[in-house]
């Protein structure tokens, strides 16, 4: 089960949406899933993104990435692309943190085909459950603008049910992890 909430967001004209449930994994089963990293799961299993590029490593936690998206909603949502400055970070306590924003580079002009979609600080966390080392407190932020002339109707009706299927879909690569 996942959560979602959402609120007005202080950074663009848009929603900050916050999704929270309990995963049936390690957290290192989980950030196995959804590490922002060339060539890992996430493309395997996010229905959300079609490709993941490391466009420049800045430091071995922090890199500047470019994520794909196919279209979506019936295809009312067109395919896009955002580019994001990526950052990485492990806790003490286990927590493992990626937390992204937007940012322009110039190895990553705009490319036809695609709309060109923002993200605004947003991040998802793995917290480890107190007691339960097969569990995952998993909390994630997005505040997307997609770009492009959508209705707000539109990306209102989408993200929920988008960060419903993202939880749903990641519990499943997960279990197929461990297996």
């Amino acid at each position: 089960e996942v959560a979602v909430s959402w609120r007005p967001s202080t950074e663009f004209a848009g929603n900050l949406y916050r999704g929270e449930g309990i995963l049936p994994g390690s957290p290192r089963d989980v950030w196995e899933c959804i590490k922002p990293v060339a060539g890992g799961l996430r493309t395997k299993w996010d229905q959300n993104v079609k490709d993941f590029e490391v466009i420049e490593t800045l430091t071995d936690t922090i890199s500047v990435c470019r994520t794909t998206t196919p279209s979506a909603f019936m295809r009312i949502i067109s395919p896009r692309e955002f580019v994001d400055v990526v950052v990485m970070k492990q806790y003490e306590d286990g927590t493992m943190l990626s937390a992204a924003t937007n940012v322009e580079h110039p190895l990553c002009p705009s490319r036809p085909n695609f709309v060109r979609g923002f993200n605004y600080p947003c991040g998802c966390l793995c917290i480890p459950v107190p007691g339960e080392p097969d569990k995952t407190q998993l909390l994630t932020f997005f505040q997307t603008d997609l770009g492009g002339y959508l209705p707000q109707t539109v990306v209102d009706s989408f993200f929920p049910s988008s960060i419903s299927g993202f939880y749903s879909n990641l519990t499943k690569a997960v279990k197929t992890l461990k297996a």
